[in-house]
């Protein structure tokens, strides 16, 4: 009987011929990546706990020491890092500042929830150029990437990191408890937001306001109607930015918040209705390269390589899952 030497969970072997179609699909993507101008940098898979520690969103979960007793942690994101090689080694160079890159990051998961701790990801950061014509230059890299992969029925959901937290201030909602809202909200747990949101004791209209606004979703006529108190300015600057094709990939969504909280205004994330969750997504970090020494806007995103992976072969084979966490 052969003896078994599992592999730590969230990690998993891959063999030649997924190894193989992985390959093609990198290369799809980074020939989309090159012909808009990103350059491939590489990152250490480990970082000084004090460079970067208190800037990925509390993503990481993994430490370890070096010989010295320095304390080191495995990168969470590919975004850290390059901001710290845009801002170090490209200290004097006039942006904006163009990056790829394709590497695994290190995440600490709950148990018990099939999340994997080690994920291959594809990304581009753009550095040093102002929104929306940044975001909207990636967003069409990003549409370009998944279009060379040859997924075809994807969706991007577009919110902005900012609005719900205007929000909530301009009716005078406390940090503390404007917190735990939108820990609520970047789990998708309405029910807690809602329980939130009443605890508040506002009136009725206000409350009715801060309830319904994380629950509009879809075509950029959502916008139209929303309350004055709503900022869709950004949004409908990134919609008028696009291209027509990429317009026609969005979904707005105005109670999508990312889980790293360097996000400043447009956030994203790529849906496909062949995958159970998102396969991705990214935003604007404006405040995030200035921790680093150089204050310049930025945005970018991140690709889960296999779960795209996954998302083509569901694609080919007709597939939808039974549940989506955020279905297209």
């Amino acid at each position: 009987m052969t003896a078994m030497h599992p592999t730590p969970s969230g990690t998993r072997d891959v063999l030649p011929d997924e190894m193989r179609e992985l390959r093609a699909i990198t290369d799809a993507i980074r020939g989309a990546f090159e012909d808009a101008g990103y350059g491939e940098v590489w990152t250490p898979a480990i970082e000084f706990e004090h460079v970067v520690g208190r800037m990925d969103g509390g993503g990481g979960g993994y430490r370890l020491f070096d010989d010295h007793g320095s304390v080191l942690r495995l990168r969470s994101d590919l975004t850290v890092p390059i901001a710290r090689v845009a801002a170090t080694r490209y200290a004097k160079t006039e942006p904006p500042l163009r990056f790829s890159s394709f590497a695994h990051v290190y995440r600490g998961v709950k148990p018990g929830r099939g999340q994997m701790r080690e994920t291959l990801q594809a990304g581009v950061e753009l550095i040093g150029a102002q929104g929306p014509d940044g975001t909207a230059e990636v967003l069409t890299v990003l549409c370009a990437a998944l279009d060379a992969a040859g997924l075809r029925e994807y969706r991007i959901g577009l919110g902005d990191a900012g609005l719900y937290p205007a929000l909530l201030a301009s009716v005078g909602v406390d940090a503390q408890r404007t917190a735990a809202i939108l820990d609520a909200l970047v789990a998708r747990d309405l029910v807690r937001l809602s329980v939130d949101v009443h605890a508040l004791g506002l009136d009725a209209t206000t409350t009715g306001l801060l309830t319904s606004v994380p629950l509009l979703r879809g075509g950029v006529e959502i916008l139209d109607g929303v309350d004055d108190r709503v900022d869709t300015g950004r949004l409908r600057a990134v919609h008028g930015a696009v291209s027509g094709a990429v317009a026609d990939r969005l979904i707005f969504d105005l109670g999508l918040v990312r889980d790293l909280d360097y996000y400043t205004g447009a956030v994203f994330e790529i849906y496909d209705p062949a995958a159970g969750m998102p396969l991705g997504g990214g935003g604007r970090y404006d405040d995030l390269v200035g921790q680093f020494g150089r204050d310049l806007p930025a945005v970018g995103f991140s690709v889960d390589l296999n779960g795209l992976h996954i998302a083509l072969a569901g694609e080919q084979r007709g597939e939808r899952p039974r549940a989506q966490e955020n279905p297209a």
